[in-house]
């Protein structure tokens, strides 16, 4: 598999599934404890209406991680740097895509934590990407996100894997635990209490592009749900000038869309808001 190298040394192994002549690249930043090759359906979808992807094993995860710790029983664990590091590795990224693809459009796509990057940079390099995918996804606030610590205290009565809050498909829960390279750690206790805190915030005033948004959540969501989306919304609108945001809640699913019981209804939406936006940039 092809690594690139953070500023701190740390080999961060990633994935490309290609196309000849895409319309566009598509980096997606994964959630925590969990790792890009999850992600090999969407990519395919996407592959299917002519768009590269990349997706990398962030920092401490998957197989970045198996190579970082050599011990499973440390995946989820960021290293050296934290949160800030890892942030700035997956945002260089962006920029060997770049350097990849120097002529095509870059959608930066990011689910859960991932998603939670994804704002991150956007308040700083907005400029850099084309569009924005954010799915379950969150406003970065006190009283509209999850503290992270039992994401699946309302549906552990459904299952015994205690992934349930995952998907409404069983077999999606499963397949999540019964994986060598994910985690159930809960992500305050994986990265500590001060890397938890710099995950709050806002999008930035004034974001320094007007680059087409899109949120994806289930309406059974409990890192934030339709509630916070709306407020996520409602912030790029007003506070950073976006003009072209677009939410989309699916009723009763929950966290992972793309991996839920209409993820094939998810995953079109995604290419229907897409085809139009980058063909327009193009």
């Amino acid at each position: 598999m092809p690594t690139y190298t953070d500023v701190h040394g740390i080999a961060i192994t990633y994935d490309v599934w290609p196309v000849d002549d895409p319309r566009a690249v598509v980096q997606l930043a994964h959630g925590v404890g969990e790792h890009a090759a999850r992600y090999r359906a969407l990519a395919e979808h996407l592959n299917a209406n002519g768009y590269t992807v990349y997706a990398d094993d962030h920092r401490g995860h998957g197989r970045t991680g198996m190579a970082q710790w050599n011990d499973a029983a440390m995946l989820g664990k960021l290293g050296v740097g934290g949160l800030r590091a890892a942030v700035e590795a997956i945002h260089r990224f962006s920029g060997l895509i770049r350097g990849e693809n120097p002529d095509l459009p870059l959608v930066f796509l990011g689910h859960s934590w991932g998603s939670l990057v994804v704002q991150l940079i956007l308040n700083k390099h907005s400029d850099e990407y084309d569009a924005a995918v954010l799915s379950g996804t969150a406003y970065r606030m006190l009283g509209s996100m999850d503290s992270g610590y039992n994401l699946n205290k309302r549906h552990a009565h459904l299952g015994t894997t205690g992934a349930e809050w995952l998907s409404r498909d069983p077999a999606v829960s499963q397949a999540f635990v019964d994986d060598p390279l994910t985690t159930s750690t809960p992500l305050p206790k994986l990265f500590g209490p001060v890397d938890a805190a710099r995950l709050l915030g806002r999008p930035a005033r004034g974001l320094a592009r007007d680059l087409p948004l899109l949120i994806q959540v289930g309406g059974d969501d409990p890192l934030g749900g339709e509630a916070s989306a709306r407020r996520l919304e409602r912030a790029y609108r007003e506070r950073s000038g976006l003009t072209d945001v677009t939410t989309i809640v699916y009723p009763g699913a929950r966290h992972e869309v793309y991996n839920e019981l209409n993820r094939e209804e998810v995953m079109a939406d995604l290419t229907a808001w897409l085809d139009p936006r980058i063909a327009a940039r193009g």
